[in-house]
């Protein structure tokens, strides 16, 4: 049982539901999980997600996802999280780049606009030719069935936009994944945020475009490291 927070209220609850259905089980050799995702109506920001998670899970293994989009608080975030243990899963500019890379990468500072990735991804396959239109950001039916099996090129587009990272000395390879105890010591907040591959000297906010969710998903076991 492991508990991920987040900041959306609709697709990345959506998308942590459809890697119970479809990975939870443990076949193939993975071992069983079971996700509980923890998320509020209207949403949370970053620091609200790391505290909402802190609070539910407790001494379980616990992850935060939130984005950049336009929050200022990030840092702080990021910082809580370190000091409690707290995995966590940037993404850069939104969430919705990590569905993106499952049919193709991106290239080009987004700034924390989500427009062209989400104008993107609905061009890449018809199932999201919708997506985000009339506030539908749902992650289920046709836009799972045309997730699966991508995983593996997601994880990949991922890791490719670590390694061209603009600090010039993030590296997908140094990125950690293994299980860290809740009560250890404190770590620093770049130490903490370079578990990602980035460089503990490239500032989180100049990751972009980025996103580490395809941290969760080796952590899970539902693709190997690569490192």
């Amino acid at each position: 049982m492991l508990y991920v927070a987040c900041e959306g209220e609709s697709t990345e609850p959506d998308y942590l539901r459809y890697l119970n259905e479809q990975f939870g089980d443990g076949d193939d050799g993975r071992r069983p999980f079971r996700i509980q995702p923890v998320y509020r109506k209207n949403g949370m920001t970053p620091a609200k997600v790391v505290e909402a998670v802190r609070e539910a899970a407790a001494e379980d293994e616990a992850w935060a996802l939130f984005d950049r989009d336009s929050h200022h608080e990030i840092p702080q975030a990021v910082k809580a999280a370190a000091e409690y243990g707290i995995e966590f899963a940037f993404s850069h500019p939104s969430f919705d780049l990590w569905l993106l890379l499952h049919f193709q990468t991106l290239t080009g500072a987004q700034s924390g606009s989500s427009k062209i990735v989400v104008e993107k991804l609905r061009q890449a396959t018809d199932a999201f030719k919708d997506y985000d239109k009339r506030g539908d950001k749902s992650v289920k039916g046709a836009r799972r069935d045309a997730l699966k099996g991508r995983e593996g090129r997601a994880v990949a587009n991922a890791r490719s936009l670590v390694a061209s990272c603009a600090a010039g000395r993030c590296r997908p390879d140094h990125a950690r994944t293994e299980p860290v105890e809740r009560d250890a010591e404190p770590r620093s907040s770049q130490e903490w945020a370079a578990r990602s591959g980035h460089a503990q000297e490239c500032p989180i906010l100049r990751r972009d475009p980025s996103t580490d969710v395809w941290r969760l998903l080796v952590a899970l076991g539902i693709h190997e490291d690569e490192s």
